[in-house]
């Protein structure tokens, strides 16, 4: 909910205005923007001790204003990739929180709360019909989207990670969660293999990425060579997992074909027009 921010709008006199002649001040310099607190899916707990989230379960962020809408819409910035995290980094009211640092779940937390504050809560996007392959157009309303918790049974470290034991190989896995930062290296590594040609590797350097120990050896080396050669089995049951217990806005949508009638349970898409609504 906005915080009342009528407390920000005066303060004591000094000592020489005393006495001074009331002066006439435009009635639009006063407004202050508003703020809201969003929940941290993490509820600060994979942070570390020196990170201003640790044990912090929810950040205080403005609404967007027409500063963060030039930010969006920014040629400079959206060549580059980066619009969307310039826009969060000018609405956190802590600036010493850093976009680039956070895990993927509360940054993801934080654009659904922007997006709303800056264009409302209902958002338009396609949705394909797994029964019989139709598109169809749905209305989201973003305010209803929940934040999804890591679960209570995991095996959690102090350090903030958690850990995985494969079936197939029996390898204990130490994992971690990714930041907003690791996932921009991962789309970097991608287009460049794109570019050059060369096979899309998007499940094993992911996999290293999250991957911090096999069976407590934490040399890069040896776990990157293991992943290289883990079963499929075990690759795809860490992935499940690690998603499991990822804490993040829970986007799970039901709805019903218009077409055959089938009941569909998809996740709403992150489209084009989510900060850029059709106007």
């Amino acid at each position: 909910m906005p915080r009342n921010n009528q407390d920000r709008l005066t303060g004591k006199k000094k000592p020489e205005d005393e006495g001074s002649p009331p002066q006439s001040i435009n009635p639009l310099l006063q407004f202050v923007t508003p703020t809201e607190f969003v929940e941290l899916p993490t509820k600060g707990k994979f942070y570390p001790k020196d990170h201003p989230l640790h044990g912090v379960d929810t950040v205080e962020i403005k609404y967007m204003t027409a500063k963060e809408t030039d930010l969006l819409t920014s040629k400079t910035l959206l060549k580059k990739g980066i619009a969307v995290d310039r826009m969060l980094q000018s609405i956190l009211v802590d600036q010493s929180i850093k976009v680039k640092n956070l895990f993927v779940g509360d940054k993801n937390a934080l654009m659904m709360a922007a997006r709303v504050s800056g264009f409302g809560n209902l958002y338009n996007g396609s949705v394909t019909c797994r029964n019989c392959g139709g598109v169809t157009e749905e209305t989201f309303d973003l305010s209803e989207v929940n934040v999804r918790e890591a679960p209570e049974d995991a095996q959690y470290k102090d350090e903030g990670t958690f850990v995985i034991t494969l079936p197939q190989t029996q390898v204990t896995t130490e994992c971690r969660l990714l930041t907003g930062d690791d996932e921009q290296k991962l789309a970097t590594k991608t287009e460049k293999k794109k570019k050059l040609n060369l096979p899309e590797t998007g499940l094993t350097d992911q996999l290293k990425e999250v991957i911090v120990s096999v069976n407590d050896i934490t040399e890069r080396s040896m776990v990157e060579e293991f992943v290289d050669v883990m079963p499929a089995l075990d690759a795809n049951h860490l992935r499940n997992e690690y998603d499991k217990m990822r804490p993040d806005v829970d986007l799970s949508y039901t709805f019903e074909c218009s077409a055959c009638e089938a009941e569909n349970n998809v996740s709403i898409p992150f489209s084009t027009n989510f900060f850029w609504p059709d106007r």
